[in-house]
């Protein structure tokens, strides 16, 4: 069969699609040729006998992956004018254009071939509702899978085989350079981006905490090159938390070619579809990890120890102390272990705001009478006392040491800082000179370019000024070296560290830094009956002390019960304390010490909890208080009405407390609500929820809040709610009274 027997008058008759692709932008900018070939295609499916109005050309889906992974509206559009049985012809450079896998190239054939409709190509028409053509073209929809494969493995193997050797060239962390030489990294020749980059690992050396690293350089104003793609300017910008992680974590300065670091996988999402995703690998999966490979800003043995140290930081495993150092009064905080069942005891604080004192507490809980409590707790005042304690003692032949240590250590830092400043000020000066000669360069007469120049020149003037005057500001704050009367006197003072422990200057931090240095954990057990807690010290190294702290007794807190307050809160509102005494007693409760309430009593309980008092009205209340029997009596009522009413929220009732029955204050106003007779315009309940189109409880809702006026009719065969509905009689519903019992 020709070309031209496949398309019939059926097919000529309906529309004909072009559908064109390309897989990359990249593609699309430099194979032009092949996108004129495939908008050519419109020439053919004229050629065909189809007329130029009914060529569709669909091109949204150039620069468009086929492989399945990506979202192709032209695709989608294209099968779902197939399966309306729009088309008469697909046409398309090849098959590997329509898809480059067997799911939506199968599912676009079973469109054609159920709607009649004609697949054509550069090599010819096929019909897919034929048993030969629809074996070439799976064929053909197999291959294009196939070659894909073939191109992505081949490419994807010459990229390893040269990572494995460590000569593939990729994005370098800021601060390393490629060199001439295959395979060769070097540190970038800026002193600045250098000295910025060394500093990261110098305070982290230091502080040992990625946090304290980021606060530093952002108190000290310290900046961070950046540069987001290869050949992108740099830019000096403020740390942010991530970037200095991200250099700890790297290890590229340590000196090692990283590869593979990530890996591509496929999943379904909640609607079918087949996404993918890239998913961050641990060290020990990277493909390729070369260590030596070139100069490096530390060693290997530095980057272990610093992921280490980063590792313990952050979320210790359970029954292990570690954590990084906080904020807090706690000098134990993450290395004081339960000495019953080993796990890392944790720290909360009790107090008043400015006076709140550590306690130490195990989170495991153990069933005592039935109710869960801690494994342990102890206060921290006495256990951290004892620990700073031996700590002293250990560090007392050091004393003289450490402290030209920390003057030392506090020069240096200042000097570190400072000398980021001097390099970023050199930065700014080699900034304003480029700026000033291209400006220099311009003819003057070519004003368009030399007014931007020129505005370029005067901004990069205003960053050299701001950066001077930085620099002059860290200079004054700089500290001044010790002379050498203030050098004896700190050696005097390094023979006495207790003074240095507990002056004013000296942090929580700093403290909680200085032990863990020494002390490895801190062991606890208490002994409540003998008051005391043994205290086992681990020093790094191995060495164990084993201290005895007396604890202070334990003092019960009298409190009375939580119900009884909140019941006394309740009753204040309407009783004074010698009324609210009785109701209390009456009840049986009794006060914290187990004496019946009286009116001095209850007065010092209020006043203590700061209950206000009751506050007599003004006007003395309308009508007799009487209970529900009474009260229904008088109305002329069944008491079970005078319930459903309260429980309605029609009318209001009075309770001594919760439990207590109900007293109805009868007057006037509430004899006026239940009559003989209903007077014109009350009609009953249910023609009222008919007339106004609502459930019967919203109407009582409405009544209770005031909206409409409602009465209780005591006789007649439908006694009950009579509802005032204004404007009734317009009503679109019949409310013409049913034969029915009142509701």
């Amino acid at each position: 069969m020709s070309e031209r027997q496949k398309l019939t008058g059926s097919h000529l008759g309906r529309q004909a699609f072009v559908y064109l692709r390309q897989s990359s932008q990249q593609q699309l900018e430099r194979n032009t040729e092949s996108t004129a070939r495939q908008y050519a295609l419109v020439e053919r499916a004229i050629e065909l006998g189809f007329s130029r109005e009914q060529v569709v050309v669909i091109d949204e889906d150039l620069g468009i992956s086929g492989s399945g992974m990506s979202d192709r509206s032209g695709f989608a559009r294209l099968a779902a004018e197939v399966a309306l049985g729009h088309a008469g012809l697909v046409l398309g450079l090849e098959v590997s254009r329509l898809a480059r896998n067997n799911v939506d190239w199968y599912r676009l054939l079973d469109l054609c071939g159920v709607t009649d409709t004609v697949i054509g190509d550069s090599d010819g028409l096929y019909h897919p509702g034929s048993f030969n053509d629809r074996l070439l073209l799976g064929l053909k929809g197999t291959m294009s899978e196939a070659e894909l494969h073939v191109l992505r493995a081949r490419l994807n193997g010459g990229i390893r085989n040269k990572a494995q050797r460590g000569e593939l060239r990729k994005m370098l962390p800021v601060g390393l350079i490629w060199g001439e030489e295959e395979g060769e990294i070097l540190l970038d020749p800026d002193e600045a981006i250098r000295g910025a980059i060394q500093t990261i690992f110098d305070r982290f050396a230091e502080l040992g905490s990625v946090r304290q690293v980021w606060l530093w350089m952002r108190r000290e104003g310290v900046k961070f090159p950046l540069r987001r793609w290869e050949h992108d300017e740099l830019r000096w910008v403020t740390p942010t938390y991530h970037q200095i992680h991200s250099v700890l974590e790297s290890p590229v300065y340590a000196g090692a070619y990283a590869f593979g670091k990530t890996r591509r996988e496929r999943y379904v999402d909640e609607h079918g579809n087949t996404r993918q995703r890239l998913r961050r690998l641990p060290q020990a999966e990277w493909g390729v990890l070369i260590w030596e490979h070139h100069p490096g800003y530390i060693d290997k043995a530095t980057y272990q120890a610093n992921r280490e140290r980063i590792a313990a930081n952050t979320r210790p495993r359970a029954h292990e102390p570690g954590g990084a150092v906080r904020e807090g009064q706690a000098l134990l905080q993450g290395i004081a272990v339960c000495g019953r069942c080993g796990r890392k005891l944790k720290v909360h604080y009790q107090g008043k705001r400015g006076q709140q004192r550590p306690n130490y507490h195990c989170p495991a809980s153990i069933l005592v009478e039935n109710r869960g409590s801690w494994c342990m707790r102890v206060g921290g005042m006495q256990i951290d006392q004892a620990v700073a304690g031996a700590l002293l003692a250990a560090l007392t032949p050091a004393g003289v040491k450490a402290a030209i240590i920390a003057a030392e250590a506090l020069e240096h830092d200042h000097d570190a800082a400072l000398k980021q400043w001097r390099l970023q000020l050199e930065q700014a000066r080699y900034r304003a000179e480029k700026a000033e000669r291209r400006y220099r360069q311009v003819e003057p007469e070519n004003r368009l370019v030399a007014r931007g120049l020129e505005r370029d020149w005067e901004s990069a003037l205003q960053e050299l000024a701001k950066a001077e005057a930085e620099l002059a500001l860290r200079q004054q704050q700089h500290p001044r070296t010790l002379t050498k009367q203030e050098r004896e006197g700190l050696l005097a003072l390094g023979t006495d560290l207790g003074r240095v422990w507990s002056a004013p200057t000296t942090s929580d931090r700093d403290r909680k830094q200085l032990i863990r240095c020494l002390i490895e954990e801190v062991i606890l057990n208490v002994d409540r009956d003998k008051d005391q807690a043994t205290v086992t010290i681990r020093w790094h190294g191995g060495a164990i002390t084993e201290l005895t702290v007396p604890l202070p007794r334990h003092q019960p807190t009298i409190r009375t019960d939580e119900d009884t307050i909140e019941l006394l809160t309740r009753l204040a509102t309407h009783y004074d304390d010698g009324t609210i005494a009785g109701i209390l007693n009456r009840q049986g409760r009794r006060s914290a010490t187990g004496e019946r309430f009286t009116q001095i009593i209850v007065g010092g309980l209020r006043r203590y909890r700061h209950i206000p008092a009751y506050q007599p009205a003004t006007d003395p209340p309308d009508g007799e208080l009487l209970p529900i029997a009474k009260a229904a009596e008088q109305l002329g009522v069944a008491p079970s009405t005078i319930h459903r009413w309260l429980h309605d929220g029609v009318i209001r009732g009075e309770q001594d407390t919760p439990g207590a029955p109900w007293r109805i204050r009868v007057n006037d106003q509430l004899r006026a609500l239940f009559v003989d007779d209903a007077p014109p315009g009350y009609i009953p309940m249910f023609d009222a929820m008919r007339a106004l189109g609502v459930s019967r409880q919203t109407v009582l809702q409405r009544v209770k809040r005031g909206e409409l006026e409602a009465i209780h009719v005591r006789n007649g065969r439908r006694k009950g709610l009579r509802i005032l509905v204004p404007h009734a009689e317009n009503t679109l519903f019949d409310t013409t009274p049913m034969n029915a019992k009142a509701v």
